[in-house]
Formats: C-alpha cells, structure tokens, sequence
C-alpha cells in the first residue's frame, strides 16, 4: 500500500504524492498567542508531530513550519485589559508584544513536554510584514482585491472575483456567514475578508506598520499564506490545522493564495477536535483542561498517549478516567521494554503498523500491532524464550520511536539510558546538519564549513551526496 492521506478539499483518501519526489513540506497553524493553550491546540501540534515522524520514517526529506500568530485583535484586546485595574492574576501595564511573547514561550513549553519535535521553521507574523504587503499588492494587481471606500486603510478579498471560493469547504457565497473581522460599511459584499487592517485611534501605535493603504497590521488569514509562501513555496504538499480552521480560515487562506498565482497546498489535513465527556469545551461551562491540567494529573508520556491514540480526524472526548487507562496502556509498553533492555534501535516497524500508517496516518491500529506485539513479547519471557522476546522488543522500539514515545519513557537498565544518550545525540547533530543545509542553500559556504568542523572536533563525521547528508561517530 502506498502512503495516502484524506484530503478535505476532494473529501477522498488519495495517494501521497509530493511536489518534489523525496521530500515532503508540512504548513500546520500554531498559536495565537493571546492567551494559554488548551488541549485542542496540543492535539493538532501532536497530531502533525506523528504525521511528520512518519513521512521521515518512509524516508522523506521533511520540512515543517509552525507559525506563531503575534498580533491580533485579542492580543490588542488583552493587553489593553492588562492596564486596566480589576484584572487579577493578569500581568499588569504588560504591552501587547510582551504579552504575545508570554504566551509563546507557554505554548513552547507545552510542546516540548510532550516531545512535540520544534519544526523546521516557527515563523512570528510579526516578521513578515513585508511579505504580507507584497501579496496584498499583487492581489489588488489582480483585481482581487481593493481598499475599503470609507477610508479606513483596510483592505478587503472580493470574494465574488474569485470563481473558485468555497472550493475547500464546499459552499457557496451565498450560504456563508459574513465576515466579522472588519468594518462591514467599507465593503463590496459582507462576506468580503480584510487582508490589511487600517491603524484605528486608540491602538498601539507599535501594533500597526507603514503600507500603501496606510499604516495598519495585517488580516489573520493572510498572515499564513505570507509564511507558508516564504518558507515552502508557491506549491508544497500539506496544509495542516485543527477542524475548526477549515472555514473561515483555511478557505480564505486557499482563495487568496490561488488568486494570487500560488499552486499552494497539494493536500488539506485536518484534526478533529477535543470534547469533555461529549460536549464541546467552553469557558462559559468550566470544562476546559489545559496541559499543565493534564501534566498535573499525569506523565507526560501518559498524555502525550492519550491526545495521540485516536485517528487525528476523529474527536477525542476526554473523561475523568482517560488519563488512568492511557497509563495502564502505555505504562505495559514501558515495562516490556524495559524487562528487554529497551529493545534494539534502528529495526523496521512490523507490516501491519506500517499499512496502518500509511492509510492515513491510522493511528489506532498501529497501535494495535504494538500492543499485540507486547503480548507476544512478554509471553516469550515468560515461556524462557529470550531470542524471541529481543526480537519483539525491538519491533516494538521501532512503533514507540515512531509514535515519539521512547524518548518520555522511563528505563531503569544502563542499556536504555545507553539508547536516551543515542537518541539526544541524534537530535542535536540532525539539528546541526538542518542549520548546515540552510546555510548552504543560502550559499554561506563558511557558516557551513563552520558547522562540519563543529561536527568532526566532536568526533563526528559528514558525508554528502546527491540524497543528502548522513553522519557517523
């Protein structure tokens, strides 16, 4: 079976098959920093983790962006509370780009815990202004897009000039919801969307930038075609993001982007969302669980399981007891390998893990080979045969690195921690050779001798050739 992913544009599971044969790029949406994450937000980040583990695992050359949206409406709205008196437990007097750092560095952290991998590229908005304006440009070359006629500064995306919107959700215009997100008395219809936002009397002058419409900041939708531009091209292969994104999101991205010119996203991915014993989280009705809630109550491993066992598009309703079963589950897998000394790395997956995550990305069946295997494995112990328990110990390594579960499992045996030192010692080297790779792109040939000299001081050694770079010790 091929690798194949269910695409919500055609609505059909269709065979991977990238812009450019050997690698694969990878745009999910990050966060918008007005605030903590909640668990939804780490779901998708883990879901395109797992995702991106697999296509490296089939041998593609990834390259993932992770954008970081810092500045919005809420981040204007909650740094204005900020120096507001009232506001307990707030940072008081904080401005708004301190506040959106804040939160970053809360969402990094959340990541991280969960050995969610750091992407290729985690770009601000903030840094890509330029680019947002150039795209607003040749969208209003194009006749796609105008200025507002109440002198505002904004700027809008006729959507009535481009014959294809909807293509991603499958609507018409005259069934969608008008767009919120700007004065509705500049626009042509009220389902145009703002791409550049005119600075308004009482915002941070910080918070706005120079343009040829005037000062202002730029639309969220438009902020992620700028980047996943920049960074992976006019065509890359997915587009990632949480179910929620699909509309208004995800289609204003895809017609701006298109109407501009841009191949833009071969594949449309996305995750379902997390629910509280069957209903939707809200604030409202105090049933929000955030990952520090979660990391309180358990592991990380436990949670890094539980947010990753079911099919990314499913929901993942969360229960009191969730967290209990996904210990008792992945803790069984964590004890055989540690009774086996953690299994021998580099082995190939089984057949049956590999089909299951090559029909898109099925988590709960692999996860099915993985824990039948632990059966068969304990069961050799058990029956005095070691040959047999190593040889499942070691095909139960390989699903557990792919699935990003080893590294947050606690071995007792000096040979496992052996394995933890090995696999620090490959993230920090593959680190050094993705920052060689960029320099020579760029074609600072002395940042990248730089880096190889690094490397072979520490007794590590770099050979290239024509599929990349590969190292040894």
């Amino acid at each position: 079976m091929s690798l194949r992913f269910y695409s919500t544009d055609t609505a059909s599971v269709r065979d991977f098959v990238p812009v450019t044969p050997g690698e694969a790029s990878l745009y999910y949406c990050g966060a918008t920093v007005q605030g903590g994450p909640h668990i939804g937000h780490i779901r998708s980040a883990l879901v395109f983790d797992q995702i991106a583990r697999w296509l490296r695992y089939r041998g593609y050359r990834v390259t993932t962006v992770r954008n970081v949206t810092d500045i919005d409406d809420k981040i204007l709205a909650n740094s204005a509370a900020s120096f507001e008196a009232g506001h307990a437990g707030e940072v008081a007097d904080e401005p708004w780009w301190a506040l959106a750092y804040r939160f970053e560095r809360v969402f990094t952290e959340a990541y991280a815990s969960l050995g969610i991998a750091a992407p290729t590229y985690e770009p601000r908005a903030t840094g890509h202004i330029p680019e947002m304006v150039g795209l607003i440009g040749r969208l209003v070359e194009r006749g796609h897009a105008y200025p507002a006629s109440n002198d505002s500064g904004d700027v809008y995306f006729d959507v009535r000039s481009w014959e294809r919107y909807g293509a991603l959700t499958h609507q018409s215009i005259d069934d969608m919801q008008a767009a919120p997100d700007a004065d509705p008395r500049g626009k042509r219809d009220p389902r145009d969307f703002a791409l550049w936002k005119g600075h308004k009397e009482g915002e941070p002058l910080t918070a706005s930038w120079d343009s040829p419409w005037g000062r202002g900041r730029p639309g969220w939708h438009l902020e992620c075609s700028a980047m996943a531009g920049k960074y992976l091209g006019e065509r890359f292969d997915i587009h990632g993001g949480g179910l929620d994104l699909r509309f208004p999101h995800h289609e204003n991205e895809l017609a701006q982007s298109t109407a501009a010119g841009h191949g833009f996203a071969g594949y449309w991915l996305h995750n379902g969302l997390v629910t509280y014993e069957g209903e939707k989280m809200s604030k409202s009705l105090g049933n929000t669980v955030s990952p520090a809630d979660m990391l309180a109550a358990a592991r990380p491993l436990v949670v890094r399981y539980y947010l990753g066992q079911a099919h990314y598009r499913s929901v993942l309703d969360y229960r009191p007891t969730s967290l209990e079963e996904a210990r008792t589950a992945v803790e069984r897998v964590e004890a055989f390998l540690a009774a086996s000394g953690g299994g021998e790395p580099g082995a190939e997956v089984p057949g049956a893990f590999a089909e299951a995550m090559d029909d898109d990305v099925n988590v709960p069946r692999a996860l099915a080979v993985l824990h039948e295997r632990v059966r068969v494995g304990n069961a050799a112990r058990a029956a005095g045969d070691p040959e047999e328990a190593a040889v499942q110990a070691a095909a139960v390594r390989a699903m557990s690195d792919v699935l990003g579960l080893t590294g947050l499992m606690a071995f007792q045996e000096a040979g496992a921690s052996a394995h933890g030192e090995r696999a620090a010692l490959e993230t920090l080297v593959g680190t050094l050779l993705r920052q060689r790779d960029e320099a020579r792109t760029a074609r600072d040939w002395n940042r990248a001798d730089q880096i190889r000299d690094e490397l072979a001081a520490a007794g590590v050694t770099v050979k290239d050739s024509a599929d990349g770079s590969t190292w040894a010790v």
